[in-house]
């Protein structure tokens, strides 16, 4: 059997650095809406304000953080600052009093990702062999999610220690977010891919053809695919007791994490075209799921199919944009394609909460499985059929 090559030094500190960032971030993200819905009494359309808000009002930092790291060839220090900000943020949940309070700490929480996201990235792809690029993503996504399952697992284990209190699981988040902020400071470096971006060339060499479609199409799926926090409140909504919403969520991220380097090595393997048309095909059927469900047996079966799909997709996407785009643009290019998706993100979970709240759940979930059809049935018929794996 042949065997892997090693992993790069960056790609593998930068997965560490994700993994304990989310651990802190999902000892949180499943309690969140239930504290918002129970605990500070937020109906659901104001929850899809917030996470709508949140995703998308940080968005044109990603733009522009990408194109300073392509500037000033300093990856390393604008992910810093990013991980730092939420990191330090994201605790003040445990002191918040209203939804307007929440808002507020998510906002901050997802600048701090909207700063460090795209030169992350690009960091990634730049110390990756193009060959191994999806494997490299992959790698890294996996981390990410190995995180989301020690996070919630970690909620669940100390929920009844402390009396179901939220504010003292918000306040101990902190903790493997600071160890997180110190990988980055003393172990990650930085790595120059090639000569700084001028604005002048920005407009004129950034985006070829392939690129503008995959962004296009990506932000019509993300019309649909709005936040997670709803996949929650449905599982709720069908009898998922409160004491098991964090093993749920751990479950479905167990599935993300031990399919994610599969999924971006099946994508080295066949094309990130036919995988992300995959992922998204998956993606409808799962919300068409959402919306039909009837048993919490069924939500169980779903999470762990919506973890398949992140598999599939995430670390591949990511992977898709370095080989769209030449390496001297990619940093920049890595933050259109996440505004794009943050900006649509922002009516997703709007149109999701309204449609849920006057129309039902039934409506609101066939409404996303209807856009992630679109979009693959779009990618299949507009994209140049031009394979890289």
């Amino acid at each position: 059997m042949r065997r892997l090559p090693k992993l790069e030094r960056n790609v593998f500190y930068l997965g560490l650095v994700s993994l304990f960032t989310d651990f802190s971030t999902e000892m949180i993200y499943p309690l969140l809406p239930l504290f918002l819905s129970v605990t500070l009494g937020v109906d659901k359309a104001f929850i899809g304000v917030i996470e709508g808000v949140a995703e998308s009002a940080a968005s044109i930092l990603k733009v522009f953080s990408g194109w300073l790291s392509d500037r000033l060839q300093r990856r390393r220090l604008l992910v810093g600052i990013g991980y730092s900000l939420s990191t330090f943020a994201k605790p003040l949940f445990a002191i918040s009093h209203s939804g307007v309070h929440v808002l507020a700490i998510r906002m901050t929480d997802r600048i701090g990702k909207g700063i460090r996201t795209a030169p992350r990235d690009a960091l990634i792809a730049d110390s990756s062999p193009t060959q191994q690029r999806g494997r490299s993503f992959g790698f890294h996504r996996a981390m990410d999610t190995l995180g989301a399952v020690f996070g919630p697992l970690t909620a669940f284990i100390l929920l009844p220690l402390f009396g179901n209190d939220y504010r003292t699981i918000f306040w101990l988040s902190l903790v493997p977010g600071i160890v997180a902020v110190l990988i980055i400071l003393f172990l990650v470096r930085e790595r120059k891919a090639s000569a700084s971006v001028k604005t002048e060339e920005l407009t004129s060499r950034l985006l070829p053809r392939d690129f503008k479609v995959f962004v296009i199409i990506a932000a019509i799926f993300t019309l649909g695919n709005s936040s997670d926090a709803f996949l929650i409140l449905r599982a709720q909504s069908l009898g998922i007791a409160l004491g098991l919403i964090p093993l749920l969520w751990m479950f479905f991220n167990v599935i993300y994490s031990s399919t994610s380097i599969p999924g971006g090595m099946l994508s080295d393997r066949i094309g990130r075209r036919r995988t992300i048309v995959l992922a998204l095909l998956v993606y409808s059927l799962i919300y068409f799921g959402f919306a039909n469900a009837g048993r919490a047996l069924h939500i169980w079966m779903l999470f762990g199919a919506y973890g398949l799909y992140y598999g599939l997709s995430e670390g591949v996407m990511r992977a898709y944009v370095a080989d769209l785009v030449s390496v001297q643009f990619r940093a920049t290019a890595y933050g259109v394609f996440h505004t794009a998706v943050g900006v649509a993100a922002f009516p997703a979970s709007i149109i999701m909460g309204a449609l849920w709240q006057f129309k039902g759940a039934r409506i609101a979930f066939s409404f996303g499985a209807a856009l992630a059809l679109a979009a693959a049935l779009l990618f299949l018929t507009l994209f140049r059929k031009k394979e890289e794996g």
